[in-house]
């Protein structure tokens, strides 16, 4: 069985939604705090010494970081959850997926840890990845069809970041106002019966 090392309300919770998805039994392991001084950093940066959450440990001991990666992974064992190869939506789905992880997720790496990064200004740090942000966010809305998941009828392993990104800055209500189409994608994912206990867990229902 998968060990999974997260936090309420972290980048975990994609990767809790990914295997959910997937029909995959996990342990689901708290290391709240991991991203300061403590116990749950200390065990944390035994797996991964990024100390950084997902992190996840494999039935034969490895560790998988990387929600990118992890999603990859589980297609190799659940195909279904993807465009079909040689199409146009594959491709989509390969770009998108490299996209929020390339483009999207820095903003928060430097954004919600302006300190580490200029202590002498945090503040325009933020200021700016937050706009960022939210350009990045209205560019992905140009690339939505109308549903009900990205790829139509059929949900994947990419609409696992939906119902969690929309609780991360700029928040919920700004995406219900300029991004109506990815706000209702994250609204349909989050509908998902097996995802109702995950989502109440990190505090997202």
């Amino acid at each position: 069985m998968f060990k999974l090392y997260g936090a309420p309300g972290a980048g975990s919770a994609i990767v809790e939604i990914m295997l959910a998805l997937a029909g995959e039994p996990y342990q689901w392991i708290n290391v709240d705090g991991y991203d300061r001084p403590g116990a749950a950093r200390e065990t944390l940066k035994t797996l991964n010494p990024l100390c950084q959450v997902p992190t996840l440990q494999l039935d034969d001991g490895g560790i998988m970081t990387e929600s990118a990666a992890i999603a990859l992974m589980l297609l190799d064992s659940h195909p279904l959850l993807a465009p079909a190869p040689g199409t146009a939506d594959r491709g989509q789905f390969y770009r998108l997926l490299v996209w929020l992880v390339a483009n999207v997720y820095p903003t928060f790496t430097y954004g919600d840890y302006p300190e580490r990064w200029t202590p002498g200004m945090p503040g325009e740090l933020v200021a700016s990845t937050d706009q960022y942000r939210e350009r990045l966010y209205l560019w992905l809305e140009t690339q939505l069809g109308e549903g009900p998941y990205l790829f139509g009828d059929t949900v994947t392993i990419i609409d696992a970041y939906w119902p969690v990104l929309i609780h991360w800055g700029p928040r919920q209500p700004w995406f219900a106002r300029h991004t109506p189409k990815l706000f209702a994608l994250a609204g349909q994912v989050s509908r998902r019966a097996e995802l109702h206990a995950i989502l109440q867990a990190n505090h997202m229902l």
